[in-house]
């Protein structure tokens, strides 16, 4: 008899997960986990592999390999060449990344939600008010990355990436008990912004990363990868990327969630539904 269903459970009580993966010194323990993560001795990685598929619930059968000397290895996992396909018509707004669905729709004014009846204003996320006038009554997707998907994200359309601002925060954990319990709390964590412009329509884009507890690393290939965005430091950085659809704009070191933001003349699939588990390439919106 498997214990994996019993001992799951117990950490879904929403009392107690709040409890485990909230009420902890959430940044001395993100970076302990960070640090844990990338140490290579067997004697570390195995376990730390082990239990990370213990209740992350992880499926390999598309990873490029399944043999991984770290934990941090098995997070930031490539995948087989064609495990993922992004579409060619220019007019669709593709997934960049697998995820769960979360609260998604139009912009009210500038008023969007993290779920029902918590409400945040898209300036209390994003730092420039011209980007907030931007995307007013637009439309927004929350897509979250459990633990134990595929932490690479690409570009939903042929796009140039024209700037991304990196804001330094807090790293609650970005899952829907917290979610209830946490007001503003996109706003409150650790997240990048990333302006860019599909480049057959001209019609802005925003994708917003956002770290959520434990490793809670984002890096960017527009910048470098050598470095996380913590360690380029706050602030906004131009940028001239051009990005094909589909092509890796970059990875999460942990699950968290991306916000994609799509300006009036975009529009959302009606076919979205809150909770629904997507993959990188899916069709989620059209121009």
């Amino acid at each position: 008899m498997t214990m994996r269903g019993p001992i799951m459970r117990f950490f879904l009580n929403e009392d107690i997960n709040f409890l485990v993966t909230n009420r902890l010194p959430r940044r001395f323990a993100t970076k302990a986990v960070g640090r844990i993560a990338r140490i290579e001795h067997p004697l570390i990685a195995r376990p730390s592999l082990a239990l990370w598929k213990f209740f992350a619930g992880v499926d390999l059968s598309d990873a490029r390999t399944t043999r991984f000397k770290s934990l941090r290895d098995g997070f930031v996992r490539p995948l087989r060449d064609g495990a993922r396909t992004f579409d060619n018509d220019p007019d669709t707004i593709a997934s960049p990344c697998d995820a769960l669905v979360g609260a998604h729709g139009r912009i009210e004014d500038d008023r969007l939600y993290q779920v029902k009846g918590f409400p945040y204003r898209l300036g209390d996320l994003i730092p420039d008010p011209a980007l907030v006038e931007r995307f007013r009554d637009g439309s927004f997707i929350t897509l979250r990355l459990t633990a134990g998907m595929y932490h690479r994200f690409h570009a939903p359309a042929d796009i140039a990436v024209e700037g991304v601002s990196y804001l330094s925060g807090d790293c609650w954990n970005v899952n829907p008990i917290a979610l209830k319990r946490v007001e503003r709390l996109f706003c409150r964590n650790e997240r990048a912004v990333i302006e860019a412009r599909t480049l057959v329509s001209g019609l802005p884009l925003l994708i917003v990363p956002v770290a959520a507890i434990l490793v809670a690393s984002i890096r960017l290939h527009c910048l470098d990868t050598e470095r996380t965005l913590r360690e380029h430091g706050p602030g906004r950085r131009a940028c001239s990327a051009r990005i094909a659809k589909g092509e890796e704009m970059g990875w999460f070191e942990h699950g968290s969630t991306i916000i994609l933001f799509l300006p009036k003349g975009m529009r959302l699939t009606e076919t979205l539904i809150e909770g629904q588990a997507i993959r990188a390439g899916m069709v989620i919106g059209r121009i």
